[in-house]
């Protein structure tokens, strides 16, 4: 299970840890956190240095009800923090979060190893005929309308055999436009109660049929602070609960916040499984 990021093969059979940065005024957990530049290195850094594989950028804040910006606003907010970290630490591999086709590419000329897109194409027709001739991973998630509509759209018959079924979809869309290496996200808290969060993140080992390698993104999400009766500050212990879940239901990749703690928590799971 290995994906080739710049040449450099990565073994998925290895749980890994994608490190989140936001560059966003407004993202739910850290926006705005990160202005200056020497923020956005302290927090690479940090990051990298606690176990990150990746490190993924996105300047589109998409949470439910976000407001939409322009893709030169996006593409100023992104393209100068890729090429400052890669001139800081230039073997990061950086995975950039966009659902446009020209910022995923401008991203990639500039120095990213992967493009991560929360629409898995739906939102911009050029986003699988970019990413094949680029011939980087993709990572491809669930979700239905857009982030400011998304929560109208949590109608399922049974959410999980529906996720699969989309996926089956995009998967051979992707195929066709000649792309290799392909990551899906189940996009918990998109489109999705908190009841079809978890019954999902309960099924999520059924998502291996998709033969494709899983990342799983709950951190800090309202799936586990509603649930705790909580806020996305204090959210950090029921994460952890829920990374660990999704290690022993196949995730191959955690994208968190907290990039110490999930590698803890990937730690643990593989000193579990060796024995």
């Amino acid at each position: 299970m290995n994906i080739n990021c710049k040449g450099k093969l990565i073994n998925l059979s290895t749980p890994k840890v994608m490190g989140i940065l936001n560059v966003t005024p407004d993202s739910f957990f850290d926006g705005g956190k990160y202005k200056d530049e020497t923020a956005i290195l302290n927090q690479v850094e940090t990051m990298l240095n606690h176990g990150a594989t990746f490190i993924d950028i996105g300047g589109y804040s998409s949470r439910p009800n976000a407001d939409a910006i322009s893709e030169e606003e996006e593409l100023n907010r992104v393209i100068p923090i890729i090429k400052l970290i890669l001139k800081h630490f230039s073997d990061t591999l950086i995975s950039i979060d966009t659902f446009r086709s020209e910022v995923a590419k401008q991203s990639i000329e500039a120095g990213a190893a992967l493009v991560n897109d929360i629409s898995a194409g739906k939102l911009d027709e050029n986003m699988l005929s970019t990413v094949g001739k680029l011939g980087v991973p993709y990572i491809m998630m669930h979700m239905k309308g857009n982030p400011k509509t998304m929560q109208q759209h949590t109608t399922y018959t049974d959410v999980t055999k529906e996720v699969i079924a989309y996926f089956a979809e995009r998967i051979a869309a992707a195929h066709q436009e000649k792309i290799n290496d392909i990551i899906i996200d189940p996009g918990f808290g998109f489109a999705k109660t908190v009841d079809q969060n978890f019954e999902l993140l309960n099924q999520l080992e059924l998502l291996q049929l998709t033969d494709k390698p899983i990342l799983a993104g709950v951190s800090r999400k309202s799936m586990i602070y509603k649930t705790l009766n909580s806020t996305s500050e204090n959210a950090l212990n029921g994460t952890t609960a829920l990374h660990m879940v999704a290690l022993q239901k196949g995730a191959k990749i955690l994208r968190a916040h907290d990039v110490k703690e999930a590698m803890e928590c990937v730690t643990l799971y593989n000193q579990l499984k060796s024995n």
